[in-house]
């Protein structure tokens, strides 16, 4: 496994990220744990997580099945680090109660403490500001996490989620209060999905932030969709069933998978491999539902992409371009 620093810290991290999104809704208890247990043998140490994973098991539910795997014991927590965010409305279903969800102080102070008892940990390594909260000032939010540092709840903080703008006014304003500021970012950010070259990630740069690309697949258009769809017989669904259904994007797809092709490449593992080539990206994080699947984002570490293959998925998926160049002179 390959390890670097998270942005500006001393932190370090695997190359690649567990997300969890998946454990409790479509992986059950046991399989969870022991895709946990597989990842941290493959020496993949950084997990992430969010108080509202879970869906249709139960808001906290992915966070209680990390919680349980950590008291077996064995060294599991002490070899992770341990990533969970937080924004969305944790009140109970059908409830519409103020103060349950965004940055305020009272719902951050509220999050942290009920992720620490869903995760059975006493501190939170890296904990995340899921979306940006328009309606409180970064100096709330600030004097907030400064306490919780020094209550040792929590060791750093970062961002998910936000324009290039608000990384920078986030971390001016911690700079101004003496503190470390966000030291990382998790953007949508994929070989189909490139916008955040444009701005973010060169904020994140600027600001020390390591990049956290999730969707790295595209929703599984990158995993290799149209091959799939012929050699299962029939079509794809959900998000890439919309996006195939347009012949445009559909020779796109198609011509990525010839390429690769003609490179005895795998899909998926090609989009995790691009990503770990592109400037400030830490890792992009990887929902394995099965033993097979984190196999595949595995060996992903292992290629070397030759320049023909960069070039042409440049040319199949550009990118927009830096700002202001992009949408200016």
């Amino acid at each position: 496994m390959e390890y670097t620093q998270l942005g500006r810290t001393g932190l370090k991290v695997s190359r690649l990220v567990l997300g969890t999104m998946n454990f409790g809704p479509q992986t059950d208890e046991a399989t969870s744990h022991a895709l946990m247990d597989s990842a941290l043998d493959a020496g993949l140490n950084f997990f992430d997580t969010a108080n509202v994973y879970g869906q249709s098991a139960g808001k906290g539910r992915t966070e209680e099945i990390i919680g349980s795997w950590f008291a077996r014991g064995d060294g599991r927590r002490d070899r992770t680090v341990l990533a969970t965010k937080m924004y969305g409305n944790m009140a109970a279903d059908g409830e519409a109660w103020p103060n349950h969800d965004k940055l305020s102080a009272l719902n951050i102070r509220r999050a942290v403490d009920a992720s620490l008892k869903r995760l059975g940990t006493d501190h939170i390594d890296v904990y995340q500001f899921h979306h940006v909260d328009r309606a409180t000032p970064f100096d709330e939010i600030w004097q907030a996490v400064d306490v919780l540092v020094q209550q040792g709840k929590v060791l750093y903080a970062a961002s998910s989620n936000f324009p290039g703008f608000k990384i920078a006014q986030a971390n001016e304003t911690a700079a101004r209060r003496g503190m470390v500021g966000l030291v990382s970012e998790q953007c949508h950010y994929n070989l189909y999905e490139r916008r955040a070259e444009m701005e973010v990630i060169p904020a994140a740069q600027e600001y020390g932030l390591g990049v956290i690309p999730w969707s790295p697949l595209a929703g599984g258009l990158l995993g290799g969709v149209v091959r799939k769809e012929v050699q299962g017989g029939r079509r794809a669904g959900g998000r890439p069933a919309g996006v195939l259904a347009d012949p445009v994007e559909r020779a796109r797809f198609q011509a990525y998978e010839d390429l690769l092709d003609k490179h005895g490449l795998e899909p998926g593992e090609v989009a995790l491999a691009w990503l770990l080539t592109r400037p400030g990206v830490t890792g992009p994080i990887v929902g394995p539902r099965t033993p097979e699947q984190l196999e595949s984002a595995l060996r992903a570490l292992e290629l070397d992409l030759p320049d023909e293959v960069l070039a042409g998925l440049d040319e199949i998926f550009p990118g927009p371009g830096p700002a202001p160049e992009a949408f200016a002179w």
